[in-house]
């Protein structure tokens, strides 16, 4: 199977992230879209994120039953802070039969070069961006592993909700139903 891995903090799940994966999924020649959920991006502080097993569920629960899609954890058992570099690594060798492409924005092709082992992702794996307003894609947009597609977007953040969240506002139709339901129950983000 060929396999996008779309990695994130997921803090939590919006509607914007699940265009995102659901494009990539139906309009590319992916089999299915993995929503890698990650306990600690190394660019951001890990204060600010909600429980990991609780950012999985929230996952789960936006994902539904849709079979092109599906919530991983696996980098809850790698050394943290995470790396994608490892975490493609690992699958490789845990699937060897499957085809792993690496999703990300254009946003962050311009700082690409600062990754931990960039060019070894650049010569092992394909890399399908989807293009962001107001962010050039630099001279890695022609490089032969780099695909880039236009998939709709849309301007909401994670911590545009949780900001709403701690206000007590709502932030209905900015993330999936079930999710609303279950951030609305367990008070997640109140604080």
């Amino acid at each position: 199977m060929k396999i996008g891995l779309f990695f994130g903090s997921f803090n939590p799940v919006h509607v914007g992230h699940m265009i995102i994966a659901n494009h990539m999924a139906q309009y590319t020649d992916l089999d299915q879209v993995w929503m890698i959920v990650s306990p600690h991006n190394p660019h951001k502080a890990k204060k600010t994120l909600a429980n990991d097993h609780d950012r999985l569920h929230l996952v789960k629960l936006a994902i539904g039953d849709n079979p092109k899609l599906r919530a991983s954890n696996i980098e809850f058992k790698l050394p943290q802070p995470s790396y994608t570099i490892d975490t493609l690594t690992h699958l490789s060798e845990k699937y060897p039969a499957n085809e792993f492409v690496l999703i990300m924005g254009g946003d962050n092709l311009g700082t690409f070069h600062k990754w931990k082992n960039y060019e070894l992702i650049l010569k092992n794996y394909k890399i399908f961006i989807y293009k962001r307003p107001n962010y050039a894609l630099g001279d890695l947009a022609e490089h032969p592993s780099v695909s880039v597609f236009d998939a709709p977007l849309m301007e909401i953040s994670a911590s545009f909700i949780r900001k709403a969240r701690q206000e007590g506002k709502s932030v209905e139709y900015l993330v999936p139903d079930r999710v609303l339901e279950e951030i609305e129950k367990s008070n997640m983000y109140r604080r």
